[in-house]
């Protein structure tokens, strides 16, 4: 998971052009404007998400995760908490492969999402969106879902492998090499 300004964006472009181009859209974009709702683009690769909403309490949230398609959130006016914990400390209760949704419980951290910043939520990262930071309070958010290419998920395999080494550990990138723990 990433959470950072939109005015750092240039510092994320070794992610790759998919992200670098959804971070300039979310930074130049006049976002207030855009009327809620869902529009596909570049032949449903990504799709943007518009929406308002009240945000919720913590025990009224779900924690959701995604296989095909990365996040990256945006909250336009209001702020919200957004849970944040990797899908392996959860457990999953169902899925709906046709939207791409695995719904999971368990326990995990918060992060605060206000205007000016980002959260990029890759496949496997569970989180819970659209929670209240203290009392519940309206919200303009987008959302922007990117397609995986399998170089992004190469990326997102050797990142969960690099956060879960313990200190003097190794694991192995998808190249096959080792990583060691400086």
């Amino acid at each position: 998971m990433i959470v950072d300004a939109l005015a750092n964006r240039a510092a994320y472009a070794p992610l790759g052009p998919d992200i670098v181009a959804r971070l300039e859209f979310l930074h130049g974009a006049d976002l207030a404007a855009l009327p809620c709702g869902r529009y596909a683009l570049d032949d449903g690769r990504l799709y943007v998400m518009v929406s308002e909403y009240l945000t919720k309490p913590r025990e009224e949230g779900r924690w959701e995760a995604h296989r095909r398609y990365l996040d990256v959130h945006a909250v336009v006016a209001g702020a919200e908490a957004i849970g944040y914990a990797p899908v392996d400390a959860l457990q999953p209760t169902s899925e709906e492969p046709d939207r791409d949704m695995i719904w999971l419980s368990g326990d995990g951290d918060l992060v605060t999402l206000r205007p000016g910043h980002f959260l990029v939520a890759w496949p496997g990262e569970g989180h819970m969106p659209g929670l209240a930071v203290g009392a519940p309070v309206a919200v303009k958010k987008i959302v922007v879902k990117v397609a995986v290419t399998p170089w992004s998920r190469n990326l997102q395999e050797s990142h969960a492998r690099a956060e879960r080494m313990d200190d003097g550990g190794t694991s192995s990138p998808p190249d096959g090499g080792s990583l060691r723990r400086a």
